[in-house]
């Protein structure tokens, strides 16, 4: 008798539940949308599934799946010319994360902090080389390093010095327009408040903004990378005769089928990728003192 009666206690003590009417932003509680959203995603991201999984067939062709194998892994590895390009691409792409961080980094501080003349004009500026279609920014560096002659000639490493420049042009300002995004949160208060406690101008930006900054420079560090590492219409424009990058070696080995090889290559790439953006995650984890200070 007294469990039923500390049963029926439990039970009337219980909360009730009650699903009311589903708003417009509930989508998650929809059964049609969790599947449309399901299969969209399937959909996204198949072609990707498929590539990876394709790199493990025992097969010249990438239709029938024949079997596991390492075999186009090894062929990969063992292709000098595909290493080659696979080098010059990431060595092009750390140089171009480098300069576009700096550039853009700083571009985006003079930006939020400073006001000077034409200042509008300078911010509609730093979006012209993201709207710019892409072919016409690579017949432009075509035409001015052919016209200038600069490093006309010139041998490794000099030679890729026209790719890291079309780079640093177009993903500067996509590292701008991130911190900048970044930098609109700053309560700069925290900035008189260093001050006030005797920190002058230079500590101040370097224990203080500059932490605050660290989130965008990393992601725009990343995204510029990115771009660079899949670039193919600029690099194609402003690339020598003999230099080779992972693209362009892509590009020319597909024009005869693709191949696991290939496929191999490609998922090596996808894995670089992924790796440096884990890094990235954990980098941009803010710590105990940032935390607070955010």
């Amino acid at each position: 008798m007294a469990t039923l009666t500390r049963q029926a206690t439990a039970a009337a003590a219980k909360p009730v539940r009650r699903r009311g009417r589903l708003g417009p932003l509930d989508y998650t509680r929809r059964t049609w949308l969790r599947l449309w959203l399901a299969a969209t995603f399937v959909f996204l991201y198949a072609p990707i599934v498929t590539l990876i999984a394709f790199s493990f067939n025992d097969s010249r062709r990438n239709i029938v799946w024949q079997g596991f194998t390492l075999d186009y892994y090894v062929r990969a590895w063992d292709n000098a010319s595909l290493i080659e390009a696979f080098t010059n691409s990431l060595v092009i792409a750390l140089i171009t994360t480098v300069f576009s961080t700096i550039l853009g980094g700083l571009l985006a501080l003079a930006l939020w902090r400073f006001r000077f003349p034409a200042k509008a004009a300078v911010d509609g500026a730093v979006a012209l080389p993201i709207v710019i279609p892409e072919i016409c920014m690579g017949v432009a560096l075509l035409a001015f390093f052919a016209r200038t002659g600069l490093f006309a000639g010139a041998s490794y490493p000099w030679s890729l010095a026209p790719i890291i420049i079309g780079h640093v042009v177009f993903s500067f300002p996509f590292v701008a327009v991130v911190v900048r995004a970044r930098m609109a949160g700053y309560d700069r208060s925290l900035s008189e408040a260093s001050k006030d406690l005797g920190a002058n101008e230079w500590q101040t930006f370097w224990n203080v903004t500059l932490p605050y900054m660290r989130p965008g420079l990393i992601a725009g560090a990343m995204l510029a990378m990115t771009l660079s590492l899949d670039d193919f219409v600029i690099t194609f424009f402003t690339s020598g005769p003999e230099t080779l990058t992972f693209p362009i070696k892509v590009y020319s080995m597909v024009r005869f089928g693709a191949t696991p090889e290939v496929n191999a290559a490609s998922t090596a790439l996808i894995v670089v990728t992924i790796v440096l953006t884990l890094i990235a995650m954990r980098l941009q984890r803010p710590d105990r003192a940032g935390e607070a200070m955010a």
